[in-house]
C-alpha cells in the first residue's frame, strides 16, 4: 500500500480547492433550467462549457502551486505524454455530467484523484448542487459529508437495483435476469458513488470511460467495500498512454462477480441467437 504521509499535509487544501471549483460551477448552474454558461463543441462533438474551462484552469493553477512535482491529467487540458514520467499525478474532471449540468440536472460533480503508480490513493467527488462531498484515502475508508460509506450487503442479482446503459440492459435481459432498473444519472462518477453509499446495488458502465470519469470514484467505492473491474475481473489501471477503459462493473464483491457472469453470459447468448 502506498504511503500517503507525504501528501497528508496538502489534502485539506486540496479539498478546499475542489470546493472552490464547485462554487464556480454554481455560478452558472440553473436548477431545472438551461445553463447561462457559453457552450462550445470539442473535437468529436461533445460539449464543453465556460464553467468546465474555468474550473480546469483553477484546478491546474492551484494544484501546481500547492504540489509542483505532481503530474496532471484532465478532461479539459490537452494531454501530454510528459505525464507518463510522473509516478504521482492528479487526475481531474472539472465537471462530470456536463450535459446534465447544461440542462439544469443537479447530478453533476467535480472529480479529483491523486494517483500513485497506476492506482488512486486519494479521491474527492464534490457535487455542489446536491451539497454532497465524497472523500476517500487509501486504507482509511470513505465518507459522504463526513459520514462513513458502505456498499449494500445484497448478494443476489435477482431483484437488485441496477443501473446500466440500454445496450447492457439488453445483454442482461439475454441472461434472463430480472432486477430493478435504476435511473442512469448523467455523471458516471455519481452512478458509481450511488453504489458506494448503498443506494444502488450495482452498475455497468459502457466502454470508453476515461481516467478522469472514474479514478476518484473508483477509490471511494473501493474504500466503501465495493469493487470496480472490467468483465475479466481486472481493476482499472491509470496514467497509461491511452486513458480509456473497457466495459466496467461495480458493486459489492459477490454481487459484482455475479453481475459480470450475467453480462458475459448474456453477451454470449446474444451472439448465438
Amino acid at each position: 500500500m502506498p504511503d500517503l504521509s507525504a501528501f497528508a499535509a496538502i489534502l485539506p487544501r486540496v479539498e478546499a480547492i475542489v470546493r472552490e471549483a464547485g462554487d464556480i460551477a454554481m455560478e452558472y448552474f440553473r436548477h431545472g433550467a438551461p445553463t447561462q454558461a457559453h457552450v462550445s463543441l470539442k473535437h468529436g462533438g461533445s460539449p464543453v462549457t465556460e464553467a468546465d474551462l474555468r474550473i480546469d484552469r483553477l484546478l491546474y493553477a492551484r494544484l501546481a502551486e500547492l504540489a509542483p512535482g505532481i503530474g496532471w491529467l484532465s478532461e479539459e487540458t490537452v494531454d501530454s505524454p510528459e505525464r507518463l514520467a510522473h509516478e504521482t499525478l492528479f487526475i481531474a474532471d472539472p465537471i462530470d455530467g456536463t450535459r446534465g449540468f447544461m440542462a439544469g440536472d443537479p447530478c453533476f460533480c467535480v472529480c479529483l484523484a491523486l494517483v500513485f503508480g497506476d492506482r488512486p490513493v486519494y479521491g474527492i467527488v464534490h457535487a455542489p448542487a446536491l451539497a454532497q462531498t465524497f472523500v476517500a484515502s487509501i486504507g482509511a475508508g470513505a465518507t459522504l459529508n463526513g459520514t462513513p460509506l458502505a456498499v449494500s450487503t445484497r448478494q443476489e442479482l435477482s431483484g437488485a437495483r441496477l443501473a446500466a446503459p440500454e445496450n447492457l440492459h439488453r445483454i442482461l435481459g439475454g441472461a434472463g435476469l430480472t432486477y430493478s432498473r435504476q435511473p442512469r444519472l448523467p455523471s458516471l462518477a455519481m452512478r458509481l458513488l450511488r453504489v458506494a453509499e448503498g443506494q444502488c446495488d450495482a452498475v455497468l458502465a459502457r466502454e470508453n470511460s476515461c481516467d478522469w470519469d472514474i479514478a476518484a470514484a473508483d477509490l471511494i467505492l473501493h474504500e466503501a467495500g465495493g469493487v470496480l473491474t472490467d468483465l475479466q475481473g481486472r481493476a482499472p489501471s491509470y496514467n497509461r498512454a491511452r486513458p480509456e477503459h473497457p466495459v466496467l462493473a461495480a458493486g459489492p464483491p459477490v454481487l459484482q462477480a455475479r453481475l459480470i457472469e450475467a453480462a458475459v453470459g448474456g453477451a454470449a447468448t446474444g451472439r448465438r441467437a
